[in-house]
């Protein structure tokens, strides 16, 4: 079982495994169809196409009215129709990819985890890592039978917007803020037209978990790396622009052995949509 990161070769072996389904989770935030695009130009032979907007988050707006952020979890029941629409059942290695890192596959990752599903792993280093080694890509779609996973026990946890609220007065857990330090520091209003970061937070640019081929570091680097930010990773809350690449920082916590640290779902997209809730700015 593949749990966190899958090397392109071992996924080469797999291709056309019946207990497998590979998923592309390319996406464009400046450009929503650049995925699906991509996806039809070429990709790893037997994947499926998965959309950030549609098949991983849920509405914006919630039953009470209020804005959820830019990309919130979607309800369960609708993510467990939506994997089983995919092929995959209780016992199937699921294996996600992007173009980007792993910023938007992290996030099926950690949504499968979300359900109860261990059996998820990241391909590192992406489509550039497949390209690399000479893998061949295809055009056709291979639609899968439909499965039957079921939800289980959660993998993971999350905090809502009222608990981080809360902790500005307690202190208790550290905020760490996935995005790039200009979108932190509050100086990129293309992105943020609200621009800053909660008070209190602390910044580790999800890229920054990388190495320069694109592959995760080590997990004894990003353990040294992730050690100054907070005292344990229970202690920890994850977030980012819209909960996406704070998956990512998940991942890399979880390939470090630092588990227990929470998602903050609606981040900053939801943070800042009530001018009540602190903004802080600068480094």
């Amino acid at each position: 079982m593949h749990t966190t990161l899958i090397g392109a070769a071992e996924l080469s072996q797999h291709l056309t495994d019946d207990n497998w389904v590979i998923l592309d989770c390319r996406h464009d935030l400046m450009n929503p169809n650049a995925g699906r695009d991509g996806f039809a130009i070429g990709h790893i032979q037997n994947a499926q196409f998965a959309n950030i907007d549609s098949d991983l988050s849920g509405a914006k707006v919630g039953a009470d009215g209020k804005f959820r952020g830019r990309h919130p979890l979607p309800e369960r029941a609708v993510l467990i129709d939506t994997l089983r629409g995919w092929g995959i059942n209780d016992g199937t290695q699921v294996v996600a990819y992007d173009a980007h890192g792993g910023m938007f596959a992290a996030r099926l990752w950690w949504l499968l985890r979300w359900v109860g599903h261990p059996a998820v792993a990241v391909l590192d280093g992406g489509l550039a890592a497949w390209q690399s080694q000479g893998l061949p890509m295809v055009t056709a779609e291979a639609p899968r039978a439909r499965g039957a996973i079921i939800e289980r026990v959660s993998l993971t946890t999350t905090v809502s917007v009222e608990d981080v609220v809360a902790n500005l007065g307690t202190q208790v857990r550290t905020v760490v803020d996935a995005r790039a330090a200009d979108r932190y520091r509050g100086e990129n209003e293309t992105i943020d037209p609200v621009g800053g970061h909660i008070p209190g937070a602390k910044n580790r640019f999800f890229k920054d978990n990388l190495s320069a081929d694109g592959r995760f570091k080590d997990a004894a680097q990003l353990k040294e790396e992730f050690a100054p930010l907070f005292a344990s990773a229970p202690q920890a809350i994850m977030q980012c622009g819209s909960g996406v690449t704070a998956c990512h920082n998940l991942l890399a916590l979880e390939v470090a052995g630092l588990s227990g640290a929470a998602l903050y779902p609606g981040s900053w997209s939801e943070w800042c949509a009530d001018p009540a809730r602190p903004v802080a700015t600068g480094a």
